[in-house]
């Protein structure tokens, strides 16, 4: 679906409108008036989320924000307010940034925290994007696209609605029994709901969902407003469960460990971080690799999770350099070159199809690209302008850095094996010493060494060797962005660029391979056409990292299943589960792309929050995926 932005569009009285609506934004009379009225007192705020471990509000129409803003500001000032505010919302047609910003000068009192909002506003592509807010206690979950279709994906359990958008008349399908019912289906027990329309069809609407409404006064010129209950909260489906003991193992300090171990512990959690190496080490210890998405014609499930990973990959890499904790990064822009003239114009499709905003995915022809690389190219391509490198031992540290005293790390310590007690789980020394850690959840982020382990051994994890080829290179040389087309090459870093890789599946030679730099300058030249003439694989320096894949080459994020053979018409939820036990692999070489966003989806799961990923996309990274459709053991390709 595309994401057509709002226009920037007032009243003749200065009020924001809308002609697609043909209606108002907010009231004529005082906007921030109404919020707090309908939408804050209706939901008998601030006093219901007050000494509450967090709260949860789901909104059917962002809008510009004033809502999620003026709820926000409440929040802040209330010395009783819940440890986390997760505010979840949809709209169909988002302002860009700055109209954003114009809009949001009409309300000074909210400043600071319109220019924070600002700062993480997304990309205007389809789909749920995740904003964390103030130090991470306030959560922004947008969902871009039809408010119905985000609804239906959204995992979530819902404290208050705020139900707002254009008038009923003016926008049915955001007011349909379609609508009311899936907030039904979000609904926490005590939920309620308020808005200011008290539409016949609004009211019966509800009513048929299970909500009981009454009116009550309304604001300004609307003489009524609507607040009501769920008569009948629907069961739990135990996605939702927080925990009381905040405490995990993580085993495994690459880059899937160490920023699970920085996201459990900005929500408190006390984190056990054990590897045998330091962090940042084996497979994440190459000198730069490639944040950006891979679209599809189809927008299938690896384009939404790359583009899903790749967008909240870059803001998550800002947000710790706004906390004080950069990584050595750089969105200098990626070249996507195509293999031949018939590639080229299935890309091109691709571009025309998803029509994504420019700044995420362009089309660039041959000469486009020469001038972008600073160098010559095989051709066109994509163009991604906000991807680019990152240096994943870098991220590891600044994720353990900004874990701070949460974090106890057990380096050097190799794990032999995890046991389950009444306590939780025991990690037990190699060694012979006894106990490395324990704690009553467990985290296997050990890439290819999970299968060390009796519980992973229902996961079909491979090892994929990746080789690197270190090429000498001047500061400020060509290409100056980086390059992919079957390989990568990266912009110029410390004297070096970065070239590769290979993918080799159940090799375990950890040694360079001259072999390997040849195949890796081979790649080069159809990228940079002479690029690689002066190279000679014989005498290259590089890297080998060892890459925990999958065979559908989508990330394992989430609980970790049971071996055994389900009946034909089982589901993920009839999947056995070790307690309390998750995975977190099969990154493949795309490891900076799922990072971050995998770990905030355990996390998330761990906490009962709202999750950062629709159902569907959730259930395609489940773990027990594999033992409802048993994996092919032919070969991977990445």
């Amino acid at each position: 679906m595309q994401i057509i932005p709002a226009r920037l569009e007032h009243t003749p009285e200065g009020v924001l409108y809308s002609s697609t609506f043909a209606d108002a934004y907010h009231s004529r009379d005082d906007a921030l008036g109404q919020v707090r009225h309908v939408f804050l007192a209706g939901n008998g705020l601030p006093d219901r989320w007050q000494r509450r471990e967090r709260f949860t509000i789901v909104e059917t129409g962002f809008g510009a924000g004033l809502n999620f803003l003026a709820t926000w500001a409440a929040w802040r000032a209330d010395p009783l307010r819940s440890a986390r505010l997760h505010f979840v919302s949809c709209e169909r047609h988002p302002f860009r940034r700055e109209d954003l910003a114009r809009i949001h000068a009409c309300w000074p009192q909210f400043a600071a925290l319109a220019a924070d909002l600002q700062a993480q506003w997304p990309v205007l592509a389809p789909g749920l994007h995740r904003l964390n807010l103030d130090d991470g206690r306030v959560t922004l979950t947008l969902f871009l696209g039809e408010a119905g279709d985000g609804l239906a994906q959204l995992v979530a359990r819902a404290d208050a609605f705020y139900l707002d958008g254009f008038a009923p008349a003016k926008n049915p399908e955001l007011w349909s029994e379609r609508i009311f019912h899936l907030l039904a289906r979000l609904a926490a027990p005590g939920a309620t709901l308020a808005t200011w329309s008290v539409a016949g069809s609004v009211r019966e609407g509800l009513r048929r969902a299970g909500f009981e409404v009454v009116k009550r006064p309304g604001f300004g010129g609307k003489w009524q407003m609507l607040r009501g209950e769920l008569a009948r909260p629907l069961p739990d489906d135990g996605e939702h469960d927080g925990r009381t003991i905040r405490h995990a193992l993580v085993i495994g300090a690459g880059i899937a460990g160490c920023t699970a171990a920085e996201r459990l512990a900005e929500r408190g959690w006390t984190v056990d971080l054990i590897d045998a190496a330091a962090p940042g080490q084996g497979a994440s210890g190459n000198l730069a690799g490639v944040l950006r998405p891979l679209p599809s014609l189809d927008d299938n499930r690896m384009s939404r999770l790359t583009r899903a990973g790749s967008l909240y990959g870059w803001r998550h890499i800002d947000r710790l350099a706004a906390r004080g904790f950069p990584v050595r990064a750089a969105a200098c822009g990626v070249l996507h070159l195509g293999r031949d003239a018939k590639q080229e114009a299935k890309m091109r499709a691709v571009v025309e199809r998803l029509a994504l905003p420019a700044e995420h995915l362009a089309w660039v022809d041959g000469a486009q690209a020469a001038e972008i690389a600073g160098c010559a190219v095989a051709g066109g391509g994509w163009w991604f302008a906000g991807s680019g490198w990152v240096q994943p031992p870098s991220l590891c540290a600044a994720s353990l850095a900004a874990a701070g005293a949460n974090l106890r790390t057990h380096f050097g310590c190799r794990v032999a094996g995890l046991q389950r007690d009444a306590d939780g789980w025991r990690a037990l020394s190699a060694d012979g010493g006894g106990t490395i850690a324990s704690a009553p959840v467990a985290i296997l982020a050990a890439g290819v060494g999970a299968h060390d382990f009796e519980l992973a051994q229902a996961l079909p994890i491979v090892s994929a060797r990746g080789q690197v080829s270190h090429l000498p290179a001047v500061a400020g040389s060509a290409p100056r962005v980086v390059v992919c087309r079957g390989g990568y090459v990266s912009p110029e870093l410390d004297g070096l660029r970065c070239a590769g890789a290979t993918f080799a599946v159940d090799d375990e030679e950890p040694a360079l391979r001259a072999a390997d730099h040849a195949e890796n300058l081979e790649k080069l030249d159809t990228m940079l056409p002479g690029f690689a003439r002066d190279f000679d694989p014989a005498t290259l320096a590089g890297r080998v990292g060892f890459r925990p894949a999958s065979p559908d080459r989508l990330p394992m994020i989430g609980a970790a299943p049971v071996r055994g053979i389900p009946p034909a018409s089982a589901g993920l939820a009839d999947v056995g589960r070790h307690p309390d036990l998750h995975v977190l692999s099969g990154y493949g070489a795309r490891g900076l792309v799922w990072s971050a966003l995998a770990a905030e989806l355990l996390a998330s799961r761990l906490e009962g929050d709202p999750l950062p990923l629709t159902r569907d996309l959730c259930e395609a990274v489940d773990p027990g995926r594999f033992i409802l459709r048993p994996a092919s053991t032919g070969p991977l390709a990445e």
